[in-house]
């Protein structure tokens, strides 16, 4: 197994004391395999893949084992973990802009890995970097290669980033909402790409996203992650198709219908998430959930396990997945 992900959990410090973003999470990632995760803001999405990278705010503390290949990433001082970033662990970011520099171009910044992790000459390093560019078929590669990130549109920005990830041939690919801010032609254009090259080089990517279509088209398994926790997870067609936990039907339910009439508002998830707390008990989608019960807000959360490795946290559902 290239990723195993047992019981982690990350406070943050905050002026009222620890916060718990992110609870008992646990999870798996073979070579070549697509794992997305979705749910709302605030989620613990983002704060799961940053504890990969070793990119956490400063003041976290971070529990349980995350071993990559041979390595327990959680128990990695910096130096250690800035020999993993850019070669067998990389990140492509949710804003492309915010993410490259701009006093540096395209070229040069696609090239630094290569200096860094592989030990090549500038002018080697730059002649790869060109050749990335085209991989991610930009057009042009070497007038991009010689531009700023200002001088690019935002798909250009974003096809540099996965150039910039993919350098040293990562193993694992960590793509944080990687297409919020483009247009869906582009979107479906830049996935389409990951998931090739993925199957091109036997690399595994975990794919961070709201959008549970995305998820559908690109991902072989899926995590539902709400309040810091896993809420239910499996197979994408297990999951989507049938879904078992109120919170995963809720999303469901707030997609947009095709065919519906124009102007038909969105099925909103009534209420609002909860705030982050350093000991939490029970379900934290109690309250918003149509099925709450006294119980739910206490209990602690069992794991419910189906068929074909589906398994859901909820007090309310059976092992046959019926309501009890």
């Amino acid at each position: 197994m290239l990723l195993e992900i047992r019981d982690l959990a990350i406070d943050l410090p905050s002026p009222t004391g620890a916060r718990r973003v992110v609870h008992d999470v646990s999870f798996s990632l073979a070579a070549g395999e697509s794992l997305g995760v979705v749910g709302e803001s605030g989620s613990g999405k983002t704060m799961t893949a940053l504890a990969l990278m070793g990119l956490l705010p400063d003041g976290a503390a971070v529990s349980g084992a995350m071993r990559f290949e041979t390595r327990d990433l959680a128990g990695l001082g910096e130096a250690e973990m800035q020999k993993l970033r850019g070669d067998r662990l990389a990140m492509i970011f949710q804003e492309p802009m915010s993410a490259l520099n701009p006093l540096h171009r395209i070229g040069a910044q696609v090239a630094e890995p290569l200096v860094l992790h592989r030990a090549m000459s500038k002018a080697a390093a730059w002649a790869e970097a060109v050749r990335l560019l085209d991989r991610v078929r930009l057009r042009d590669p070497e007038r991009i290669a010689r531009a700023y990130p200002f001088a690019l549109s935002g798909g250009e920005r974003q096809r540099a980033m996965i150039a910039m990830a993919l350098s040293c041939g990562p193993k694992l690919i960590i793509a944080d909402e990687p297409t919020t801010a483009l247009d869906v032609t582009v979107q479906a254009k830049i996935l389409d790409l990951l998931a090739s090259l993925g199957e091109q080089s036997d690399m595994a990517m975990l794919l961070v996203s709201h959008d549970l279509a995305v998820i559908a088209r690109h991902c072989r398994r899926v995590l539902v992650m709400y309040g810091g926790t896993i809420m239910e997870s499996g197979p994408v067609d297990a999951v989507l198709r049938r879904a078992r936990h109120p919170y995963t039907r809720a999303l469901l339910d707030a997609r947009p219908r095709p065919g519906a009439p124009r102007g038909e508002r969105l099925r909103a998830i009534a209420g609002a998430a909860p705030p982050s707390v350093s000991a939490p008990s029970g379900c934290p989608f109690a309250g918003r959930c149509p099925l709450t019960l006294d119980a739910c807000r206490a209990t602690p959360l069992p794991t419910v396990e189906f068929e074909a490795d589906h398994r859901v946290r909820c007090i309310r559902i059976d092992s046959e997945g019926r309501l009890a």
